[in-house]
């Protein structure tokens, strides 16, 4: 018995989906252990976003996915109405508003490093112990210094600690940590622009305007955001953040995916077009 090409390719994008929705568990987990360390009164409610910016970004990302592929793959024509239109809109703006919230959570998370100040008098990691003082591995990974692991975070004899935190690192972590701040920005950013670059697809679209000029500036726009979002993965790839690679690498794989809809979607258009010419007589 033969394997269905189509049931596989289908197989594969929905397992790509998936792997995008376990990612929102991946980045909460991380967040929460760090939310530990800088926010040691617990997180209040105006501190939700700055806390756990990636979780809330990617799981509004995972639904507003699912909405694109509804609105390009599995809807058909027939079964628009204005509930199922109006549904959709409305999940996928609820969805820009909590991505948006993200993106404002990324620049306070970039904007908060500019706050970290020299650690005056401090040389020596180990004389940190025992006080709850935490090293920054990353930018949302902290271990805490004790006897037995102060003398392997760094021996630079010179740190930053960060603004009402027990949390330090030296210049060369600092810097690493703010180049992966100003890449989610970055990232962030690009992403938006692409959703309102497919916006506009499927709005032309769904009006059978998608076509010539339009396809063409389309095409090139997004030629130059999905590079830029290529390198910010590979960034993250050669920095060794591995789960921000992959989560960015399962993010252009389903966007190609979702591309892939549209196009499908306009040459079916298209066909249904041609072929209405030809049968209908004159």
């Amino acid at each position: 018995m033969g394997i269905n090409s189509s049931r596989l390719f289908q197989l594969f994008k929905y397992t790509v989906y998936a792997l995008l929705a376990f990612n929102v568990y991946v980045f909460w987990s991380e967040e929460v252990l760090a939310a530990t360390v800088q926010y040691p009164n617990g997180v209040g409610l105006v501190n939700l976003i700055d806390a756990y910016a990636a979780t809330i970004d990617t799981a509004a990302w995972v639904v507003l996915l699912l909405m694109f592929e509804l609105e390009t793959y599995v809807l058909e024509d027939h079964h628009y109405n204005p509930t199922v239109t109006w549904s959709l809109h409305g999940i996928r703006a609820l969805c820009y508003l909590f991505i948006i919230y993200a993106f404002y959570g990324y620049i306070v998370n970039l904007t908060f490093l500019f706050q970290a100040a020299q650690f005056s008098g401090l040389s020596d990691l180990c004389t940190l112990v025992g006080d709850g003082w935490s090293y920054a591995i990353d930018i949302d990974e902290y271990s805490q210094i004790t006897a037995s692991n102060c003398t392997t975070f760094s021996d630079a004899g010179a740190y930053l600690r960060f603004d009402a935190m027990l949390a330090v690192v030296d210049a060369n972590g600092f810097e690493a940590i703010k180049n992966l701040a100003w890449t989610d920005v970055i990232n962030a950013a690009v992403w938006l622009l692409v959703v309102l670059i497919l916006e506009v697809d499927v709005w032309l679209q769904e009006r059978n305007r998608l076509e010539g000029a339009a396809v063409r500036i389309s095409n090139g726009l997004k030629f130059v955001l999905y590079g830029t979002l290529l390198l910010t993965a590979t960034f993250w790839g050669i920095k060794g953040d591995f789960v921000d690679f992959w989560d960015a690498f399962l993010w252009l794989v389903a966007f190609v995916l979702i591309e892939l809809n549209v196009f499908e979607w306009r040459q079916e258009v298209n066909d249904s077009g041609t072929q209405s010419d030809i049968t209908i007589p004159s």
